[in-house]
């Protein structure tokens, strides 16, 4: 198990073929219609909306981005995925989780998408425990969580990737200080009886939580971050043992050069500051995140975790989701349908 986040030796050098890309200024998206190839649609899981809209914004002032537009649908990750399979167009795709990427390989999307530099990333994040402002209840950890009065909003994992990080987050911190497989699955047990609501995303979650229901919000780092930006009245804690969130992109297979060049783009330097200046954690090592409205620590936004799990450290996405959240016989799945 790691201990630490982990650049995993991600570095501008790797990069430097897109060294066109570190200027950048202000510019909006054009509302003209797009020449042939210039128009990109961007399928995208909920939480990463403010960090896309600001990366179209820069991309199109640059010289591969001149008079490029965009459309773009949110949603949660496995719905947008499964959308995308059943024929949506999509040029340039964007989910929680790598399964949802996976997935749509080879039909949609060449197996080769993951063995770039980034190996296909391009955002990280970790899950934390959003509170009611000044936290009220004096959540500081998991343990908290399932104690007798404390409400849960968390989106669903059968919808939601989003869903699957906070689960997996909340079931390997027992992991890690030592707890047997039979420990953690009576933590979720626990865990699960406190959950007040289940919305469909991480976003819908959010408003969830700032509309009232619940006294805490499993979530993502940058979506905590991203609220607080927008004045949200919500605080977050970065809880001691953490799972690393790692969000891939890639483009379909018959996408434009424009939707090639913005996935090079977001997976830059320049794209990297944006995607940190989100909240999200840059997947470079080499890019420093400077001050982030809205952390905890705007000048620190992204502390070190002490125990931070990666997928790779429970087996990959193939025994997780087997193990967790096979629709048949999953620990989650029997949980959530009261087996």
């Amino acid at each position: 198990m790691t201990s630490t986040f982990r650049a995993r030796g991600r570095t501008a050098a790797a990069l430097m073929a897109v060294a066109w890309l570190a200027a950048i200024g202000p510019a909006g998206c054009s509302t003209s219609t797009a020449s042939p190839g210039k128009r990109v649609t961007l399928v995208a899981y909920s939480v990463s909306k403010s960090a896309y809209d600001a990366m179209q914004t820069a991309f199109v002032a640059t010289p591969q981005g001149a008079g490029v537009t965009f459309a773009a649908s949110y949603g949660p990750s496995g719905s947008q995925s499964k959308a995308v399979a059943n024929g949506q167009q999509a040029d340039y795709v964007a989910f929680s989780l790598e399964p949802d990427l996976s997935s749509l390989a080879p039909s949609f999307v060449d197996l080769g998408w993951n063995s770039g530099p980034t190996k296909g990333l391009v955002s990280d994040s970790v899950v934390v425990i959003a509170v009611r402002k000044g936290n009220p209840k004096g959540i500081l950890g998991w343990d908290d969580l399932i104690k007798p009065g404390v409400t849960i909003v968390t989106p669903d994992p059968g919808s939601s990737g989003s869903a699957k990080w906070n689960v997996l987050a909340a079931y390997a911190h027992l992991l890690q200080n030592g707890g047997s497989d039979a420990d953690a699955q009576t933590y979720l047990t626990a865990f699960f009886a406190n959950v007040a609501s289940k919305p469909a995303s991480a976003a819908a979650a959010t408003q969830t939580f700032l509309n009232g229901t619940g006294d805490v919000l499993i979530s993502y780092e940058n979506e905590a971050i991203a609220a607080r930006q927008k004045g949200a009245p919500l605080d977050y804690v970065v809880p001691a043992e953490s799972i690393l969130i790692e969000n891939p992109a890639a483009v379909t297979k018959h996408a434009p050069q424009a939707a090639k060049d913005f996935l090079v783009f977001a997976q830059s330097e320049a794209g990297q500051k944006i995607f940190a200046s989100k909240g999200f954690r840059p997947v470079l090592g080499s890019v420093a995140a400077g001050p982030v409205q809205g952390a905890n620590n705007p000048a620190d936004p992204f502390p070190r975790v002490a125990k931070l799990e990666t997928v790779a450290d429970l087996g990959g996405w193939s025994v997780v989701n087997n193990k967790l959240f096979n629709k048949a016989d999953g620990i989650v799945t029997r949980l959530l349908n009261g087996s």
